[in-house]
């Protein structure tokens, strides 16, 4: 074969396989469709989603999701409070401060992290920070919106952190190298330069670790509390709506109005999740820096 036709028959196998995820992704989607919107035929979609009582299994049964939408908005958003910070500045330490000694270091510790199983992060919550928060507290129970956002923030630090370093290795050289030569520090090049040219890549960062923290299902389901009911407080439990389909979906009769109503409630998930990839799109490519300082 000539060097021209391997390149086409590497074109053409990676068309396949492109094709394939499309078609497996679109397969998916129909899937939950499908099961998802029978249950509109006994319930609005306005009371569905803004319906204040989830009890399916009453007579006759409520599927109201929005203590489920509150739930997993605010753990969601809250868990983003802790992380960004940490995931951003690691980022920017780890590529423009750390030795290299230490940023192998620190490198491998975030990659340990992105590694470990939400179940074993769900076990930490449960049996160290639930009694730790239930005492230190006084509260009836340490399963609640502040421990599942504490939970998720450390899983959305490695994905926060790793998108936001590339992002700052990428900044061109030229770059920081006029802004020294202006006179700069290294702590003004890094603020008023090199985070500024990231900003594409650091904002997709932070979105995308949204969007871990949204359809995260293990860990807000051991340590969330799983009350369905708008919360009052910070220590109050919630039940978001990847718990509420992974707890409830097992026990759900095929077919069933409650069985429906999950798989409603996941393409409202769907389309959450679906809107923070969106933004992320819309913003990496709003506040992309083309170009480069040399001539």
């Amino acid at each position: 074969m000539t060097r021209r036709q391997k390149e086409i028959l590497i074109k053409n196998i990676l068309a396949v396989f492109a094709f394939i995820s499309v078609i497996i992704l679109t397969m998916i989607v129909l899937f939950l469709f499908r099961e998802g919107i029978p249950i509109f035929q006994e319930v609005s979609i306005t009371d569905f989603i803004f319906g204040k009582e989830w009890y399916p299994t009453y007579n006759p049964p409520a599927y109201g999701i929005w203590p489920l939408i509150v739930g997993s908005v605010i753990v969601t958003v809250l868990s983003c409070l802790i992380a960004v910070p940490f995931g951003v500045l690691s980022a920017v330490y780890i590529s423009e401060i750390a030795p290299p000694s230490i940023r192998e270091i620190l490198k491998s510790i975030i990659e340990l992290l992105a590694g470990l199983p939400s179940v074993v992060l769900g076990f930490f919550g449960m049996v160290i920070i639930a009694p730790w928060l239930q005492e230190t507290f006084d509260l009836p129970t340490g399963l609640n919106i502040i421990n599942a956002s504490f939970i998720l923030a450390v899983m959305a630090v490695p994905t926060i952190s790793s998108i936001s370093e590339d992002a700052l290795y990428a900044v061109p050289q030229e770059f920081k190298e006029a802004s020294y030569a202006l006179g700069a520090t290294k702590f003004e090049t890094i603020a008023k330069v090199i985070v500024p040219a990231a900003l594409s890549g650091i904002s997709t960062a932070v979105i995308l670790g949204m969007s871990r923290a949204i359809g995260e299902t293990m860990v807000v389901l051991m340590v969330a509390g799983g009350a369905a009911a708008i919360p009052e407080g910070l220590f109050d439990s919630v039940r978001p709506m990847p718990a509420s389909i992974a707890a409830e979906m097992g026990e759900a009769p095929y077919r069933s109005g409650h069985y429906h109503a999950l798989f409603a409630t996941g393409i409202v998930l769907f389309f959450m999740t679906l809107a923070f990839n969106l933004i992320a799109d819309y913003i990496s490519h709003k506040f992309k820096e083309e170009g480069s300082a040399t001539l």
